[in-house]
């Protein structure tokens, strides 16, 4: 019986089976190979690494924290708060050299691409290519980067909350919070403890991390080192209890997301679908909306729907979306 199951059996199709889960296997291995040699890399942060190059505390403020001029950009859609973004997101580029990067790809996009089409549409595609998905990949990895930071916040003031109970003083603690913990949280309570060390107060330098990256968990924490730092009290206790409220917060944003992932998802598919429709009727049928086009009404009509299809996406995005 096992030998007609094996005749009946196509060699063939079992060796391309075969191939493809050998495949996928050594993908896997070397997926986990590499995630493992980035964990152990991210172990020090950016700021252990400039110090162990040399870098003056000085140089590593001027890198890590960059003073913010204002100037008319400030104002401008789209880049008027791109220093604080680059800065949230960790890129050290200045926002004029990053836009000077994005226009000088956008010239000689507009250059190639207007041998390839009309000039109105090549200057559009490079406007896309060069300045809005740079942008959006900024603000993308601003987002990740301070979200990574806020679930790394609890495990820093446990290390903080401890060290102080065996009875360090509270700048070494933070210093065992910049030199053990990986970026990001690391490399911005190594700022705090630059700052420190080069003569600025400790509230003050918990106030402009808290105001860097403008997140309400780091409000409460400059606050509580504020309040302690001048009535005096457990810090200790403040710090394990601030420790708990930001994990059980963590936690209910996890609950609120699992719980309306189902509207999530069809609000984004109420928001694809007219879109999906219109391009599958103007592929199979191009007539459908070919053989209106050139009437009188198309024009308001279609920018009528337009603003529909867009405010519709709006309002499902605002119904889905909780602030917590």
């Amino acid at each position: 019986m096992f030998q007609e199951i094996l005749q009946q059996i196509d060699l063939q199709f079992a060796v391309y089976v075969g191939a493809v889960v050998g495949g996928l296997l050594i993908l896997e291995g070397l997926r986990q190979l590499v995630s493992r040699r980035g964990r152990t890399e991210d172990i020090r942060s950016r700021r252990m690494k400039m110090i162990s190059k040399g870098a003056t505390t000085e140089e590593i403020l001027a890198i890590l924290k960059p003073e913010e001029k204002r100037t008319f950009m400030n104002r401008l859609p789209l880049v008027g708060d791109l220093p604080r973004v680059l800065r949230q997101a960790g890129i050290t580029m200045s926002s004029g050299a990053f836009l000077t990067t994005c226009f000088a790809g956008f010239v000689a996009v507009v250059v190639i691409f207007s041998q390839l089409m009309v000039l109105p549409t090549a200057v559009l595609v490079a406007f896309i290519l060069c300045f809005f998905v740079p942008i959006m990949a900024v603000r993308l990895q601003r987002t990740q980067r301070v979200n990574d930071l806020i679930r790394q916040l609890p495990d820093a003031l446990d290390m903080m909350a401890r060290g102080l109970k065996v009875g360090h003083p509270l700048n070494a603690s933070l210093a065992a919070v910049a030199n053990e913990m990986p970026d990001p949280i690391g490399t911005e309570f190594g700022i705090v403890v630059d700052q420190v060390s080069y003569g600025d107060d400790l509230t003050d330098a918990f106030n402009e991390f808290a105001d860097r990256i403008n997140e309400e968990d780091l409000q409460y924490l400059a606050t509580a080192i504020a309040i302690q730092h001048g009535t005096g009290g457990d810090l200790a206790r403040i710090l394990s209890v601030l420790s708990k409220v930001i994990r059980d917060r963590l936690t209910m944003r996890r609950k609120i997301k699992a719980i309306s992932a189902e509207g999530r998802l069809s609000a984004a598919i109420l928001s694809v679908v007219p879109v999906i429709i219109f391009v599958g009727l103007n592929v199979m049928s191009p007539a459908y909306y070919g053989d209106i086009a050139d009437e009188p009404g198309a024009k308001p009509l279609v920018f009528i729907v337009v603003t529909l299809v867009l405010v519709n996406a709006v309002i499902l995005r605002k119904l889905v979306t909780f602030r917590f």
